[in-house]
């Protein structure tokens, strides 16, 4: 449970009530941290809009490494939502969600390629408090991705690093968007979801 508890559908306005059943459909449930942050509409509306345009603009990386780094911040900030849901867009991608286990061995574990390899260690050392991102890591990262592949790079680890954030403090947890019991995602030729969050 949140330790703000999340405004319903019955006590939404019209305007949240249909954001709340544009969640349901695209995922199966109400995301929590919606809810949560339906408390103050002005901030809801800027992070709504933020989250659009950077889900446009973050093109320029492979969808495995921008998604691998997102779920390390994630895992490493002990957000379980972000997990969760991060989880469930890898597996929406066509992305090898059993690896995830091994993902504490990504330097070494032969299913994680170079380039995430050096996306992963970069969203280690971005995380990490204070920061230990070098010089040589920024290079060798430049030359794998290009100068616009590391801003993207840096800009989706830190925004994972304000979300996890976020969504541990406020005590938002995982819903069940991988388990099969909170709720199932359906991807094509999956049956309907059955279960409303809000």
């Amino acid at each position: 449970m949140p330790r703000i508890t999340g405004i319903p559908t019955r006590d939404a306005g019209i305007v949240l009530r249909v954001l709340y059943w544009f969640s349901r459909k695209r995922f199966g449930a109400v995301m929590e941290p919606i809810t949560v942050t339906a408390h103050h509409a002005k901030i809801l509306r800027a992070s709504l809009r933020h989250e659009v345009a950077v889900g446009r603009a973050a093109k320029k990386l492979p969808v495995s490494v921008r998604e691998l780094a997102q779920y390390r911040v994630a895992q490493q900030v002990q957000c379980s939502w972000c997990v969760d849901f991060g989880t469930m867009l890898q597996r929406h991608e066509g992305l090898d969600i059993e690896r995830l286990r091994k993902i504490d061995d990504y330097a070494t574990a032969p299913e994680y390629t170079r380039p995430e390899r050096l996306a992963l260690a970069y969203a280690d050392a971005m995380t990490s408090t204070p920061t230990t991102a070098t010089d040589e890591q920024v290079a060798e990262l430049v030359a794998e991705f290009g100068k616009d592949g590391v801003i993207e790079l840096s800009y989706m680890i830190a925004l994972e690093n304000a979300r996890g954030r976020f969504n541990s403090s406020l005590g938002i947890a995982d819903q069940g968007f991988t388990s099969g019991d909170a709720c199932k995602i359906p991807v094509p030729a999956d049956a309907e979801v059955t279960r409303e969050r809000a």
